[in-house]
């Protein structure tokens, strides 16, 4: 199986870039299955229903959110309706929406992507490691589940890569969210688990992580409110993760996916 999962998307530059680009990806890298993160998509705070639909009509078959979940209200009554709209699994008992989405492709193949937020720097939710370890227990990769697929949104490096290598051999992928930076860690891991600490985000990097670099300077060196920091809108690079299973839903391979924007483009072969 092939898969693709882009990184956050930031302001409406990543959301036109990352509309723009999955159904050339979907073509040219012959996907069977697209996850995106687009927490940051409207206005750098939150997603819009309307953004959401977009993604989905564009080739997006689930999209993850994070701390920002809640920034854009009106995603509250979509997402108790949309499964293919995802937030962090270890949310509260309550907590509008599902933290996981079981997905029958068009051929009969089964693929369930689950999100994680960590808690390191993060806000204190349930345990990321315990959450998803008990969805495991009743999820478990083979014969009727082809793929599993664990976004962990998180800021610590750390604590994302001691979460890979819990769940190594038990998932397909395990893939970082939330710091908006690529990382160049793609790798897979002893039990099959392809892994990266972080996708990068789509959206334009020249910038401060997605955000224009006025406010964002001004806010490091004055140490006090200033104004609203606001998405970046210059050419956006598409960043994210190309993964291939194996016909036991482990990996194959992992390779990083840059398009457009500033960033150098690399695109894997297939």
């Amino acid at each position: 199986m092939k898969l693709l999962f882009l990184g956050d998307l930031l302001g409406r530059a990543g959301r036109d870039a990352a509309i723009k680009a999955i159904p050339e990806l979907r073509a040219k890298l012959k996907l069977d299955f697209v996850a995106v993160n687009a927490e940051n998509a409207s206005h750098g705070f939150g997603l819009g229903p309307d953004m959401a639909d977009a993604l989905f009509k564009a080739g997006a078959d689930v999209i993850t959110l994070g701390n920002h979940a809640w920034d854009r209200r009106e995603i509250i009554p979509y997402i108790a309706q949309e499964k293919r709209l995802i937030r962090p699994l270890n949310y509260p008992p309550g907590t509008p929406g599902q933290g996981s989405a079981l997905v029958t492709l068009a051929d009969g193949r089964k693929v369930l992507i689950a999100q994680a937020m960590g808690r390191l720097f993060m806000d204190p939710l349930n345990c990321p490691f315990m959450t998803m370890d008990e969805l495991l227990t009743r999820h478990r990769l083979g014969n009727s589940l082809h793929a599993i697929i664990l976004d962990i949104h998180a800021e610590a490096s750390s604590e994302k890569m001691a979460f890979g290598h819990a769940f190594d051999g038990r998932v397909s992928a395990v893939v970082g969210t939330h710091t908006h930076i690529p990382t160049a860690d793609h790798q897979i891991f002893p039990r099959g688990t392809a892994y990266c600490s972080d996708l990068g985000m789509c959206g334009d990097y020249d910038s401060v992580i997605g955000m224009s670099k006025d406010a964002a300077i001004a806010r490091f060196i004055r140490k006090m409110p200033g104004e609203r920091l606001t998405p970046a809108e210059g050419p956006a690079t598409v960043c994210g993760a190309f993964i291939e299973t194996g016909e036991d839903g482990l990996a194959t391979r992992i390779e990083p996916v840059r398009l457009g924007g500033r960033l150098r483009p690399t695109l894997p072969e297939v």
